[in-house]
């Protein structure tokens, strides 16, 4: 080719018109992609901010940085997500197939997917677990076969501390039922055994009196004395409700026995106790109770 022929190739290209409204075009394509996956980025974030504060005013302080991590890794996920959409569209403009590229990428992700289900599995469920605030670090909660504390929620694992000590650490994924002790009041149920030879009224009255002088920061309203449970051979049993902060009855229904008993004492109301029994032989060879 000569130089006369390439400068005439080269003026024809430049001044081709058609082949500039496209290039125009496709940049203008271009820009209202970005500008298009900007806007739509803005209000998602916005969206994840929103629902995130919400729920953020719903729990403890302590448990706000925890809320604002989950904000943060939405956010990153939907950038993620629309910034790959607006690639592939801007690829799309400059004519390159992208058959071949969704192709290879859905081959990729369904190997990855075959070869780590479980930890696919236990990052889903770990992410609704911190979304839906199922529960959060210091509940109290009990899940299959173990109950504890929990110290430590991740994507994959939660790990809980039973009172005895021993550490669980339990895929996210094995996690199908959860029971959280810590959410609502709990209540305290304290039965007191009362010898039957005992003044009943007197009994229920000194307990009634010691409850209402009952207090303690666990406490949400007064013990309720509800009166006699059940009637034996020996004595009558008394039941006592106490209604108190979540996941404290254990420790306000030994406080309730504690007072309960020193009341008893006091008034020299006695618990039942076993009678000894004692036989002896009548002068004609028979039995009788000598009690």
């Amino acid at each position: 080719m000569s130089i006369r022929e390439l400068y005439t190739n080269s003026v024809n290209w430049v001044t081709d018109k058609e082949l500039w409204q496209g290039f125009g075009t496709s940049v203008l394509r271009i820009v209202l992609i970005l500008v298009i996956c900007r806007i739509a980025v803005w209000i998602i974030h916005k969206t994840i901010n929103r629902v995130v504060l919400e729920r953020e005013a719903k729990r403890p302080s302590s448990q706000g940085r925890r809320m604002t991590t989950v904000g943060k890794l939405m956010n990153n996920v939907a950038s993620y997500v629309i910034y790959f959409i607006a690639a592939m569209l801007i690829l799309s403009e400059f004519g390159i197939n992208l058959g071949p590229l969704l192709a290879g990428a859905g081959v990729l992700g369904l190997a990855i997917g075959f070869g780590a289900q479980s930890l696919v599995k236990d990052v889903i469920t770990g992410f609704f677990i911190v979304l839906e605030d199922q529960f959060a670090v210091g509940d109290v909660i009990q899940t299959g076969q173990f109950k504890g504390t929990v110290e430590m929620i991740g994507l994959r694992t939660t790990r809980i501390q039973s009172w005895t000590g021993e550490i669980h650490i339990i895929p996210n994924g094995m996690i199908n039922e959860v029971t959280n002790f810590s959410i609502n009041n709990t209540l305290a149920v304290v039965d007191v055994a009362v010898a039957f030879e005992e003044d009943v009224d007197r009994a229920l009255e000194v307990i009634r009196k010691t409850m209402a002088g009952m207090q303690d920061e666990n406490l949400v309203n007064a013990p309720e004395v509800l009166g006699i449970q059940t009637i034996a051979a020996s004595g009558v049993t008394v039941r006592i409700i106490a209604e108190c902060k979540p996941n404290t009855h254990p420790v306000m229904a030994r406080k309730l026995n504690i007072e309960i008993k020193k009341a008893l004492d006091e008034n020299g109301i006695e618990i039942p106790y076993p009678r000894m029994v004692t036989f002896q032989r009548n002068e004609k060879g028979g039995v009788k109770d000598g009690a």
